[in-house]
C-alpha cells in the first residue's frame, strides 16, 4: 500500500468514475485500474464494484468503511513527510481548478522547479466548492478558484483580473476586431461558467436567446471541442493565450454596450493555517507574487 494507491482510491470515492479519476490525476485509465487492483489485493477486500464495460463504479460496504482509514493514512503520511524533511525540504499541498492549473499556474510550477526553490509540492485538481471544503478540513494548504464562496474559516485574496474575449476557429470566423453577441449563432457556443458575475452577464445578453447546447468544465474539453468543431467561446486572456499556443483562433473584443465582467482568480486559505506549513506558504506566496507581476496578462487582437 502506497500513497499513489491511496490517493487514487480517494479520488475514485469523489468521482465514482474511473475516467474522471484518470483525468483529475492526469493518469491513464489502465493505471487507475491497476492501482485500485493492487490496493484491493493487498487488503484482500473488494473496495468497488463495476459492471463490465462501464467506467462508473460503486463502493462496496468494505469500501465505505475504508474511506476514513484511507484519509487518516494519507494524513499520517503527510505528517511523516514534513517530519522527515524537517528544515531541508518544505512540503505544501495545493488545490486548484483545472483551468487555473493548466493556463495560469502551470508555468509557475515549472519555474519553481527550474529555480530549485526549496518546496515539495502536492498538486491537486478540484472543483471550486471542493477546494473550500478541503481548506476547512486542513486537507490542503492553499487553493486557487474563480468562485468566491462564503465559508466561515476561509479567506480569499484576488491575485488576477482578466478581460474576456471572443474566440473562434479561423475557419468560418466572423473576422472583425469587435463582435456583438447578436452576430453569433447561439447553437455554436462553447460555454464555461467562469464565475457568478459572468453567468449574470451571459444570461442578460445570451440567455434570453437560448441555453448553451454545450457546457464544459475543463481546459482539456475546451481544446477538444474548439479545435475540432466550428464553435465559439467567450473566455479570459489566460485561456485564449493557452489555446492560441496550440491551435489558430481568431480573437475579437465584445461589442456589447455592457462588457462581460473581468474574470477574477482568487487565492484561498484557512483563517488559521497549519503552523507546520506556514513557512512553506510564505515562500510560495513570495514567489507567486513575483511571477504574477512579471507576466503579461494583456491581449492584442
Amino acid at each position: 500500500m502506497n500513497v499513489a494507491e491511496i490517493e487514487t482510491f480517494l479520488m475514485i470515492v469523489k468521482t465514482k468514475n474511473i475516467t474522471k479519476t484518470a483525468e483529475n490525476l492526469f493518469l491513464s485509465q489502465p493505471t487507475v485500474s491497476h492501482r485500485l487492483k493492487n490496493l484491493e489485493d493487498e487488503l484482500q477486500i473488494k473496495l468497488v464494484t463495476r459492471k463490465k464495460g462501464c467506467k462508473a463504479v460503486e463502493l462496496t460496504g468494505k469500501g465505505e468503511e475504508f474511506i476514513p482509514i484511507a484519509e487518516h493514512w494519507l494524513s499520517l503520511w503527510r505528517e511523516m513527510q514534513m517530519l522527515q524533511h524537517g528544515q531541508e525540504r518544505r512540503f505544501l499541498t495545493l488545490g486548484s481548478t483545472d483551468t487555473v492549473n493548466m493556463t495560469i499556474l502551470g508555468d509557475f510550477y515549472r519555474r519553481l522547479r527550474e529555480e530549485g526553490v526549496n518546496l515539495d509540492l502536492n498538486l491537486r485538481t478540484h472543483q471550486s466548492y471542493e477546494i473550500y471544503d478541503l481548506l476547512e478540513k486542513h486537507d490542503i494548504d492553499v487553493g486557487f478558484v474563480y468562485h468566491r464562496l462564503k465559508y466561515k474559516n476561509v479567506v480569499a485574496k484576488p491575485i488576477l483580473k482578466e478581460k474576456m474575449y471572443l474566440m473562434q476557429p479561423m475557419e468560418g470566423a466572423i473576422c472583425k476586431k469587435s463582435v456583438h453577441t447578436d452576430e453569433l449563432d447561439p447553437e455554436r457556443e462553447l460555454y464555461l461558467s467562469w464565475d457568478d458575475n459572468f453567468q449574470i452577464w451571459h444570461e442578460q445578453w445570451l440567455g434570453k436567446i437560448s441555453r448553451p447546447r454545450l457546457q464544459i468544465d475543463s481546459f482539456g474539453l475546451i481544446m477538444n471541442f474548439l479545435t475540432s468543431e466550428p464553435l465559439w467561446m467567450i473566455a479570459p486572456v489566460s485561456i485564449v493565450k493557452a489555446v492560441r499556443k496550440q491551435h489558430p483562433v481568431y480573437v475579437s473584443e465584445l461589442a456589447n454596450k455592457v462588457q462581460p465582467p473581468e474574470r477574477t482568480t482568487f487565492e484561498v486559505r484557512h483563517k488559521n493555517p497549519n503552523v507546520a506549513t506556514q513557512k512553506a506558504v510564505e515562500i510560495f506566496e513570495e514567489k507567486l507574487e513575483e511571477y504574477m507581476a512579471g507576466r503579461d496578462w494583456s491581449m492584442e487582437v
